[in-house]
């Protein structure tokens, strides 16, 4: 652990003794109810989920995932209020490699947004293969990458592999689009 410098404030309580004496974080608590509820929706969900193709002849059913992760958050929910309810404290970023001084790039921001929505505008009619290389060729463009021939090949390759991952280990067919008959 580092040592922190601290500087004694008026009446002569060094920073984190104050901060421990100022009771929990409130945003920190605010981060535990959100989790909390959204654990709880997600079992909510999970529990009155009916008419589930596979059911019968799936030993585990598709319920059990969005239990197991509604029950996770929960769990996290409460040990984290624990913590924090015990003085824990979330440690400030410290931007190791990022200028926290820096103004957001939003020329990157609205590039990637407008990749992503190409991609959602092209996915029908192309297939995912050709839009989703588009996507990953247009974010790794948009953040600073030059290297276009490499981009494209990674691009191809990621778009054509997450294809055969979702039919194949998923059983999820995306659309194939121009390419149907070929992939």
């Amino acid at each position: 652990m580092k040592e922190t410098e601290t500087t004694p404030d008026a009446a002569g309580t060094a920073g984190p003794e104050r901060a421990a004496e100022a009771g929990p974080n409130r945003a920190e608590l605010l981060v535990c109810a959100l989790l909390a509820l959204l654990g709880a929706v997600v079992l909510c969900d999970a529990l009155t989920m009916t008419d589930l193709p596979g059911a019968e002849t799936d030993p585990i059913g598709p319920k059990a995932v969005p239990i197991g992760v509604g029950a996770a958050l929960l769990v996290l929910a409460v040990a984290l209020a624990v913590d924090v309810l015990r003085g824990g404290r979330g440690e400030a970023e410290g931007g190791e490699d990022v200028d926290l001084d820096a103004a957001m790039d939003w020329r990157a921001v609205l590039l990637v947004i407008a990749f992503f929505l190409a991609n959602a505008a092209l996915i029908e009619p192309l297939g995912w293969a050709i839009s989703g290389a588009v996507l990953f060729w247009g974010t790794a463009w948009a953040l600073g990458s030059r290297r276009w021939v490499r981009d494209a090949a990674v691009s191809a390759v990621l778009s054509v592999g997450s294809f055969y991952a979702f039919a194949y280990g998923l059983g999820i067919i995306l659309p194939p689009g121009v390419l149907k008959g070929i992939l």
